[in-house]
């Protein structure tokens, strides 16, 4: 393993969190308070509101624990209903995140942090193991990007426009792109 330099990469991590929230933001804003809230019989009965909090509890609770203590407790995120039904509220959330992630000193991005969630099904302990911040917030945009592809689907069966790349993974469009250079390298 080679060691990374505290500012490596730090603020590209920060700039696609606050990207993705972003995204976010650009989405709540063309949908109706209703299509926000409305469940979805072919998405499990979810809604996008329910994803979309889903997601802002992820970041609450990481940058919450950071200001706390060094120990991320993805199961005791605060599941606001009030985020999951109140559009508006959702994009205050996100700004106030998006200020937050802002805040962060780049220095404090490499700190080793310790995370604690229940993965397994039928064994009843918690798992906690090592990280750091930076990987954390790494999967917190890439949890996100999987449920906005979600929220995307849920949006085309509602007939709600999306902003451009709405829940692409970045790995994803930057193929899209290698594949249409190669394209037009042929003809």
């Amino acid at each position: 393993m080679h060691p990374i330099a505290p500012e490596t990469g730090a603020n590209d991590c920060l700039q696609a969190a606050i990207y993705l929230l972003e995204q976010g933001v650009e989405l709540l804003e063309l949908i109706s308070d209703d299509a926000y809230a409305r469940r979805l019989a072919v998405a499990l009965n979810a809604s996008i509101g329910g994803h979309y909090r889903h997601c802002l509890d992820h970041f609450d609770c990481l940058l919450e624990s950071v200001r706390e203590s060094d120990l991320i407790d993805y199961d005791r995120r605060k599941r606001d209903l009030n985020v999951e039904s109140d559009r508006k509220r959702a994009i205050a959330v996100s700004r106030r995140i998006q200020q937050s992630l802002r805040d962060l000193p780049v220095t404090q991005i490499h700190t080793t942090v310790s995370v604690r969630c229940k993965v397994h099904y039928r064994v009843d302990r918690t798992q906690e193991v090592d990280s750091t911040l930076a990987r954390e917030i790494m999967y917190v945009v890439a949890h996100g990007v999987h449920h906005f592809a979600l929220i995307a689907v849920m949006a085309r069966v509602m007939d709600f426009p999306l902003p451009a790349d709405f829940g692409v993974a970045p790995s994803t469009l930057q193929h899209r792109a290698s594949l249409a250079a190669r394209v037009s390298e042929v003809a």
